[in-house]
C-alpha cells in the first residue's frame, strides 16, 4: 500500500490510541475529506459534534504544528483526489469479500436513516409548493446524478405540465435549453461530490434570471446551495468507487408522492388517459408473446384501431 495518502496513513496508525472524539474526527475525515478540507476548526467540530479545541488537539496528535498544517494536508488530499482504488481501501479495506453485500446495504440503510433525521421538513414542503406553482420545471443532473434527474423528470412529466429534462452533453447545450427560464419557473439541480461545475453554472444562470432554484445535494456546505432558494439535503457520503444515491432517490420518491397527493385528480386523469392510449396502441398489455401450437402469437392477435379490425 505504498501509494496510500500520508494523512490517511497517520490516521490509520494512530486510530487505536485516539480518544472517542478523535475517532469521530478520524471517521469524518476518511468519509468526507472533500468537505473537511474547506472547514475551519470550529466548523469541523460543529459538523462532528466535538469542541474546536478537540479538533486542534487532533491535528497535533497527527504530528502537525496546528490546524493550518493539518488543513493544508487535507487540501493536498483533495487535490490529488484519491483514485477509486485508494477510496475503496479507505472504506472497505478492512472487510472480507463475504461481508461486502451486507456492508454496502447496511451503509445505505444508515444513509437513509441519517437523511431522515436531518432533512428539513419546511424545505421539503417549500419545494413541493414551488414545483406546484411553477410555470415550467427544469431538472438537471450530470454524470452519476443523471439517472436521478431522469427518474425525477419522468414522474414529474406525469404530474405537471411543462417539464424539461435538461440534456447535459455540453455547457452550450445546457444554456440553449435554459434560454427562456424566468421568474415564473423553477430549476431542480441534483449534485453530489464530486460536484459538477456545469450544474452549478446552470443554477447560477437560472438564479440570475430570477427563477426559483431547488437543490438536492449532500450538505449545507455544498457549493450547490449558493444559488438555491430551497435545499434538500440527502446523505451520499461517497467513499468508494460508486456514489451511494439511495438516500437522494428516496427524497426524490417522497417529492413525487407529495406532488401526486396534491394533484390527485389530475394524476388519476392522466393515468386513465395513458391506460387508454396504451390499450389503443398496444404498448403494454397486448404485446406478451405466447407459444400456440409451436407458433409464437401475440396474446391478443386482434387489435381495434379506429373501429377497423386488423390482424397482427
Amino acid at each position: 500500500m505504498g501509494n496510500k495518502n500520508e494523512l490517511l496513513q497517520k490516521i490509520d496508525e494512530g486510530y487505536s490510541k485516539f480518544s472517542k472524539g478523535q475517532k469521530k474526527l478520524a471517521d469524518f475525515i476518511k468519509e468526507d475529506y472533500d468537505k473537511a478540507a474547506f472547514l475551519t476548526a470550529a466548523k469541523m467540530g460543529e459538523e462532528v459534534g466535538v469542541s474546536e479545541s478537540t479538533v486542534v488537539r487532533f491535528a497535533m496528535a497527527l504530528g502537525y504544528d496546528g490546524y493550518p498544517g493539518f488543513q493544508k494536508a487535507l487540501g493536498e488530499m483533495v487535490r490529488t483526489k484519491l483514485n477509486s482504488i485508494q477510496r475503496m481501501e479507505v472504506t472497505y479495506g478492512r472487510i472480507s469479500q463475504g461481508e461486502i453485500l451486507t456492508s454496502v446495504l447496511q451503509s445505505d440503510i444508515d444513509k437513509i436513516k441519517l437523511t431522515m433525521q436531518s432533512i428539513d421538513h419546511e424545505s421539503f414542503e417549500l419545494a413541493v409548493e414551488t414545483i406546484l406553482n411553477a410555470k415550467k420545471i427544469y431538472v438537471i443532473g450530470i454524470r452519476s446524478c443523471a439517472p436521478l434527474a431522469s427518474f425525477l423528470g419522468f414522474y414529474l412529466n406525469l404530474i405537471c405540465d411543462n417539464v424539461v429534462a435538461v440534456h447535459t452533453n455540453s455547457s452550450s447545450e445546457i444554456f440553449e435549453q435554459l434560454i427562456r427560464i424566468d421568474e415564473d419557473d423553477v430549476i431542480i439541480g441534483i449534485s453530489f461530490p464530486r460536484y459538477s461545475m456545469r450544474t452549478l453554472k446552470a443554477l447560477e444562470f437560472a438564479s440570475n434570471r430570477k427563477a426559483k432554484v431547488i437543490t438536492l445535494t449532500d450538505s449545507v456546505h455544498s457549493p450547490m446551495t449558493l444559488y438555491s432558494s430551497c435545499n434538500l439535503i440527502a446523505r451520499s457520503d461517497m467513499a468508494s468507487i460508486v456514489d451511494s444515491l439511495v438516500a437522494p432517490l428516496s427524497v426524490v420518491n417522497a417529492l413525487v408522492v407529495a406532488l401526486c397527493m396534491k394533484k390527485q385528480d389530475e394524476v388519476i386523469t392522466t393515468l386513465e388517459t395513458l391506460e387508454r392510449i396504451w390499450d389503443e396502441y398496444q404498448v403494454y398489455s397486448k404485446d406478451e408473446l405466447n407459444m400456440v401450437d409451436d407458433k409464437v402469437e401475440l396474446s391478443s392477435s386482434k387489435a381495434q384501431i379506429d373501429g377497423e379490425e386488423t390482424y397482427e
